[in-house]
């Protein structure tokens, strides 16, 4: 029998039960009716309690939070995207909201999941349905989904809706490849969130929200759980409060002012993308002499480059200086608001929108690479042996420093001297990384950063500056590329559109028959230009021509089939959580407003102290080698930092984070919607034993070494916790995916011999031109085969420098002479065709 587990008041988080899966993040489970309107629910309860950390997949929330669900009797067999659900949220200190992600059988991520929002205002609950592509501020939903509120109550501390959702599990943003969560699964994930921080306007159900502050999480719900014989009663019910309101859609009304290209004006090299990869290109091509034109799709970043980018309390003002500038603020991103501006709003993963790209927003660290990972992973033409001038060169200009601050003193190593001293007890070396970049087996390190004169440095403090002095380079900035324009085979020119005011929108064209196109846009951004241009494998093209790019999208006839977007990775991360009295948190948080006084005052007088350091507390650095039973030899690089994760809070708590790098054999697919918006639509990890395997014995050699140090404990994993267990039962799900990811994304235009157009796996050949083209190249992360030991960021520097050695090597492109062969499918010469035959020859 379906017991009753709730009072008659509004919250009473007594169970009968709990329940816990292994992707499961709710506190317990239960059966609940409503007495007002007798419908029984089916239960996921968040708990009474304090939120540790971030509050990520929390089984607590200050005040609580319940989440119930009805379904059709027969929804286990035939598919429904309608429920009666039931809200259950706090606003302990007064004010806050709550929400829903409705997720599908594989996930419930925030972005491309429907979002139901809701919070007390005068009397009423007010309710808005928001949608979400990236990491960006969801936005009013326009799709069919459609709610009824049948009752509400409201006290002090809780409320509560209960609300008929139709169409809510039907995900049909318009713009956006639709889709849908399937009953007869069995199972599927939803996901919640709360904040006791107001929305912008309580009294808009449209308005802006804050980030969520009180919980956050995913759980499971078991179809049979939630069946119910009198649904189909129910759902006829009418609202015992009729006073409500709900959120319209509205369309978009923002626009940006653009300028004009100029006419006549075109450029030998047109580089697209200033991070990485593209900004080292600009410098090594306008070094040769030619006319170079870099294209960046958003702002300035650090100061330098007339970033404007501050904390509101003005701690920055009058300096040069913006957030992205200042080595401690470099978690500012993950914050609430902090990728405001910064991060793209076009994929699902966090990526860097600013000039500098990555290098611009990440930790900065810097890594002399280790010669196994060119040997390990590129082709002929890029193994160690070829890479190493290059290599030289990046060190060279940018040689990095495990001492940041310039008074030469490391601060708050109380992290690094607990975890060194378990690595040493059990026999591993420390080493300077940078010294000795082959040895990543047992070995640890102090961090090694891009940072110079106590500030982020590396392209755009280096490569960048040279180049912005030649007459012959130009840069835009907030100029997003929408596709190459192309002739068949041969790339004319660049349609380009504002991305924020002041970009540039048109055509800006290359030298005629000579000039090339430069792709470095990074994993998702190149792989979008080049679905957009009618390069990729068909399924996607399809998709952007059945999109808003249809009517002028290049004619199916010259579409180039590549495997873009296939062959995606990244590093998969698996955290480990430590206690020790010894080591002590920091509030990198507070410092972004409030920071220490002397510590704000050390930096901006004299560029010493922990915000010269990267936030937070990074190190050590460690690594080791196992070599599976496959045969494969595995690599793994630990960044130890001083913050709790993995719900242990922040305090005398570290974090280990895991990375599975070269040698990883699992990969992934990143793929565009509708709404031309990238997604990583498979997970690159843990496809196999053998990087299962990897992953597991690390853990269990590192348990090993540091609970020789007195007084460690072991968080998590728990001390009866096998590491094997440990892997098996952490959520590797698309909802658990910013938990798993080390935003190291690389792979979706890789490089090789085996042309992908013949069924081979490369986008690009040895000297970096897509397959298909003779005067298209892509350079940036996409075209790594595989993981690196380390953080990949001077990695995708050296191999601009080489690349940019191959491309200018290259002869100039010739004219062909009316009726020669311009074209098709084993085709590598000229493709810049004369007269009036432009079709591919076989």
């Amino acid at each position: 029998m379906r017991t009753s587990i709730l009072s008659t008041g509004i919250v009473a988080l007594t169970t009968f039960f709990s329940y816990v899966a292994g992707q499961d993040f709710a506190a317990s489970k239960g059966y609940y009716t409503d007495p007002t309107t007798g419908i029984e629910f089916w239960v996921n309860y968040m708990s009474e309690g304090n939120i540790t950390g971030d509050g990520e997949f929390s089984t607590v929330s200050w005040g609580g939070y319940q989440w119930g669900i009805a379904l059709p009797q027969d929804a286990a067999t035939v598919d429904t995207f309608d429920y009666i659900g039931m809200i259950v949220g706090s606003t302990p200190n007064g004010t806050g909201w709550s929400g829903v992600v409705h997720g599908n059988n594989a996930g419930a991520a925030m972005s491309n999941h429907l979002m139901l929002l809701a919070w007390p205002y005068n009397g009423e609950i007010l309710t808005s349905f928001r949608y979400s592509l990236a990491y960006a501020d969801p936005v009013p939903y326009n799709g069919s989904a459609t709610i009824t509120q049948l009752h509400t109550e409201i006290n002090a501390t809780n409320w509560k809706l209960v609300y008929h959702c139709k169409n809510c599990y039907l995900f049909d943003q318009p713009g956006q490849t639709s889709s849908n969560m399937s009953t007869s699964v069995g199972h599927f994930e939803n996901g919640w969130a709360q904040s006791y921080i107001p929305v912008s306007d309580p009294s808009d159900p449209s308005s802006p929200i804050v980030q969520h502050n009180n919980g956050m999480g995913e759980f499971s719900v078991a179809i049979a759980s939630a069946t119910q014989a009198s649904y189909s009663n129910w759902a006829t019910l009418t609202a015992t409060h009729t006073n409500t309101a709900t959120a319209t859609a509205a369309a978009s009304t923002t626009t940006v002012s653009s300028q004009t290209i100029p006419t006549g004006v075109t450029y030998d090299y047109i580089v697209v993308g200033g991070g990485a990869g593209g900004i080292p290109m600009a410098d090594k091509l306008s070094e040769a002499g030619h006319s170079v034109l870099l294209i960046e799709k958003g702002p300035a970043s650090s100061a330098r480059w007339g970033g404007t980018l501050r904390p509101e309390s003005g701690w920055l003002d009058g300096t040069n200086l913006t957030w992205i500038d200042v080595p401690g603020l470099c978690n500012r991103i993950w914050q609430s608001g902090g990728s405001n501006g910064v991060a793209c709003a076009d994929t699902d993963q966090m990526a860097g929108c600013v000039l500098g790209g990555g290098t611009a927003v990440n930790a900065g660290l810097w890594w002399n690479p280790n010669p196994a990972d060119w040997d390990v992973n590129f082709p002929a033409g890029w193994q160690a042996a070829d890479m190493a001038n290059a290599s030289a060169r990046v060190m060279s200009r940018i040689p990095g420093t495990d001492h940041p601050s310039l008074d030469g003193k490391l601060y708050m190593q109380e992290g690094f001297d607990v975890v060194s001293t378990g690595l040493g007890n059990a026999g591993w070396s420390n080493v300077t990384a940078n010294d000795v970049p082959d040895q990543k087996n047992r070995t640890y390190a102090h961090t090694p950063y891009m940072y110079s004169h106590g500030e982020r440095g590396g392209p755009m403090a280096t490569y960048l500056v040279s180049a912005n002095g030649r007459t012959n380079f130009h840069m835009w900035l907030n100029t997003s590329v929408k596709r190459v324009v192309r002739d068949n085979g041969h790339a004319t020119g660049l349609e380009v559109e504002a991305f924020n005011n002041g970009g540039y929108a048109g055509v800006v064209n290359v030298t005629s028959t000579t000039g090339r196109v430069i792709l470095s846009a990074g994993t998702f951004g190149t792989a979008k230009i080049l679905f957009r241009s009618g390069i990729g494998p068909t399924d996607q093209l399809s998709v952007v021509n059945q999109s808003t790019d249809g009517p002028t999208m290049i004619d199916s006839t010259y579409w180039i089939t590549l495997p873009v977007g296939e062959n995606l990775d990244d590093h998969l991360n698996t955290n480990l959580v430590i206690s020790h009295p010894s080591v002590k948190y920091y509030d990198w948080l507070a410092a972004w407003n409030t920071p220490n006084t002397t510590d704000s005052t050390n930096y901006l007088n004299s560029r010493t102290g922990p915000f010269a350091q990267a936030a937070p507390n990074i190190g050590p650095m460690f690594w080791e080698e196992i070599e599976c039973s496959d045969g494969i030899t595995r690599q793994l690089q630990y960044t130890a930092r001083v913050e709790g994760s993995e719900g242990e809070a922040s305090g005398t708590t570290m974090t280990l984070s895991q990375y599975l790098g070269r040698g990883a054999t699992s990969r992934g697919r990143t793929t565009i919607g509708l709404g031309l918006n990238m997604v990583v639509s498979t997970l690159p990890w843990l496809q196999n034993d053998g990087d299962t395997e990897a992953v597991v014995k690390s853990i269990e050699h590192v348990v090993s070494a540091l609970n020789t140090v007195q007084n460690l404990t072991f968080l998590q994993p728990a001390s009866n916790v096998s590491a094997a267990d440990y892997v098996a039962n952490m959520p590797l799900t698309y909802a658990n995916i910013g938990d798993r990811r080390s935003n190291h994304w690389l792979g979706t235009a890789k490089i090789g011999t085996d042309d992908g157009r013949t069924g081979g796996t490369a986008v690009v050949d040895l000297d970096t031109k897509v397959y298909g083209t003779d005067n298209l190249f892509v350079v940036d992360a996409s075209i790594f085969p595989g993981m690196p030991s380390t953080n990949p960021s001077a990695l995708i520097v050296a191999v601009a420098e080489h690349a940019s050695e191959r491309i200018l090597a290259l002869s100039a492109n010739e004219a062909v002479a009316q009726y020669g062969r311009c074209g098709g499918l084993n085709w590598t010469g000229s493709m810049s065709c004369t007269g009036t035959r432009k079709l591919p020859f076989a």
